[in-house]
């Protein structure tokens, strides 16, 4: 049984300022950075660190991946956020103006990622690391249309998840469940940090 923590990635530059992200690859805040620090304190022992491509996710793992002394940090493109479509750079009270109700209904534009085919591509790839890790630990830091996903498929409800927010996953067999969230900057400040 291969159990996976996957990571919501740190602050970033477009996260400090309310914007969708989606497949854009805005760095991370100097918040984002010390979130990370302190993520990687909190941490225990993980056989493998696998990230997303984009540079909020990669730079997460790679600053977790040095506090806890393994690596290289793998990066496996499956694991970007979700396409945001027309969305992508704008805040939620652009997102209204320009389509009136469809945050509210549910409804997406043109070029969103369809919720099937997210899950197809992340459950793709983390039965890929099962495969590669067989029995292990192995810390997943990606980003927050990524948990949604997995928790979705697992039967969890829906909530909002910070980030570096988490959610433990097991694959055995095939079979994927959804464990506990874990918050690795628990109280949402973080320190200084030398």
């Amino acid at each position: 049984m291969t159990r996976l923590l996957v990571v919501r990635h740190g602050q970033s530059e477009w996260n400090a300022t309310g914007r969708w992200q989606g497949r854009a690859d805005p760095p991370l805040t100097d918040e984002g950075r010390r979130q990370s620090k302190v993520a990687g304190g909190a941490l225990g022992t993980f056989d493998a660190v696998v990230a997303s491509p984009l540079l909020r996710a990669a730079e997460t793992a790679t600053i977790i991946a040095e506090r806890l002394g393994i690596g290289p940090v793998l990066t496996d493109p499956d694991l970007v956020e979700r396409d945001a479509g027309e969305w992508q750079g704008l805040t939620r009270s652009q997102i209204q103006e320009e389509w009136p109700g469809f945050l509210d209904d549910g409804r997406r534009p043109p070029g969103y990622e369809p919720g099937d085919a997210m899950l197809t591509r992340t459950l793709s790839v983390l039965e890929r690391i099962s495969e590669r890790m067989g029995d292990g630990d192995v810390l997943v830091v990606s980003h927050g249309g990524v948990v949604y996903a997995l928790e979705e498929a697992c039967g969890k409800p829906w909530r909002r998840l910070p980030n570096l927010g988490a959610c433990w996953f097991e694959i055995s067999g095939g079979d994927l469940s959804a464990g506990p969230r874990v918050d690795l900057v628990p109280d949402g400040t973080v320190p200084d940090l030398l």
